[in-house]
């Protein structure tokens, strides 16, 4: 392969111009086209923030679209050290650039990935023998694979497509590619556990409605960004109460799981503001376990649709942001100063906050427009943790 070529190797590692440049000059090598070479520079450079294992020498990169589709190397770790799966035989029935794969079939004989796209399949295999990893591949629609095999398998993963032809977002089960609704008997049949990745944005409670025997639900944050749903499907388990894991990745922030049924039978208790507020990460809401995050953490929440929470007493192990505040009236604010401002609940966007008051973002001072106890209050704050 030309790509593989010493010289050609070293000029791409070596690259730190803008690749927009080279892509204007005249053709570098003659065996292989600037456009490619910008390719592979791009690919590393996401490689080195994404999945940093994947800057082994000889590893080829795919086009920018499946590089920023495919999951990053910390939620892969992540879900490999949770799900713990092993057994003979495991398949990713939608393989993407094999990140996934690679951290989840460890434990494994036997590893089948599976890829519509010969190309992107292609670079795949020829990564992983760079990587010493062995596996099956095979290049057919994940519907096609799952009729014809002959294998039951320990675990199937799957990550369908969740952009039609013409690159718009769809959500919801029956609109995937492939259609998870559809292939839902049978993936149950042909193996033991079901892991499907999907959007951040689904919603929780039409996947208990939709899906069987759903054991987890594991939502997972990177630096308080969501960045997927993981739904794990187990046969036998109809009469099991599926679990909600909450994790917010690479922060010190403890994970917390709690059971669907839990989480509809809480209720919380409102108060007024306290010395300390706490403002939950992006996985605690998404799971919309509001009246539990406040039970769990003992904590009161401002208001029915404010899902801050407040308590005299400082609750360190709580997972999001922890600030120390007092109510202020905002005619005190001086023009010009900057704070980080929040509006939760609030009539007013953060913009139109900044616009009536005359005030700037930035800095370590907190501004939080909310609702308490149905009053509209304006808090100072100060970072604890």
């Amino acid at each position: 392969m030309e790509l593989l070529k010493e010289e050609i190797q070293h000029f791409i590692q070596d690259f730190r111009g803008q690749v927009t440049d080279l892509l204007l000059k005249k053709t570098v090598f003659s065996a292989i086209s600037n456009k490619e070479l910008v390719e592979q520079i791009e690919g590393r450079r996401i490689a080195m923030k994404k999945f940093p294992f994947l800057l082994a020498k000889g590893i080829i990169f795919p086009k920018g679209l499946n590089m920023e589709q495919c999951s990053s190397e910390a939620t892969a770790r992540y879900k490999a050290k949770v799900l713990e799966l092993k057994g003979e035989h495991f398949v990713d029935m939608t393989c993407g650039f094999g990140v996934d794969a690679y951290f989840l079939s460890k434990g494994f004989e036997r590893v089948t990935l599976v890829e519509r796209d010969e190309e992107l399949l292609s670079k795949v295999e020829h990564n992983w023998e760079v990587l010493g990893r062995k596996a099956s591949f095979e290049n057919r629609e994940a519907e096609d694979f799952l009729e014809h095999t002959p294998y039951k398998f320990n675990a199937i993963y799957i990550d369908p497509a969740r952009r039609d032809a013409n690159n718009g977002k769809k959500f919801l089960l029956g609109d995937l590619s492939p259609n998870i609704l559809e292939l839902q008997e049978m993936l149950l049949q042909k193996s033991d556990k079901v892991v499907t990745k999907l959007s951040p944005l689904i919603d929780l409670s039409y996947l208990l409605v939709t899906l069987r025997e759903v054991t987890h639900l594991y939502l997972i944050a990177v630096r308080n960004e969501m960045k997927e749903v993981l739904v794990v499907q187990e046969n036998g388990a109809e009469d099991r109460e599926a679990k909600i894991v909450c994790v917010n990745l690479e922060t010190e922030e403890p994970s917390l799981f709690f059971s669907y049924k839990e989480m509809l039978q809480a209720k919380s208790s409102y108060g007024r503001v306290k010395r300390y507020l706490y403002i939950p990460n992006n996985a605690l809401l998404k799971s919309g376990a509001f009246h539990y995050i406040a039970i769990y953490y003992g904590l009161e929440k401002l208001d029915v649709n404010t899902h801050l929470y407040t308590s005299d007493e400082l609750k360190s192990s709580f997972a999001g942001r922890i600030l120390e505040v007092r109510i202020i009236n905002p005619k005190e604010l001086e023009k010009g100063s900057k704070y980080c401002i929040l509006s939760k609940n609030y009539p007013l966007s953060v913009e139109e906050i900044k616009k009536r008051y005359k005030l700037k973002e930035g800095g370590d001072r907190y501004l939080i427009f909310t609702r308490c106890e149905g009053s509209l209050v304006v808090l100072f704050g100060k970072v604890v943790r």
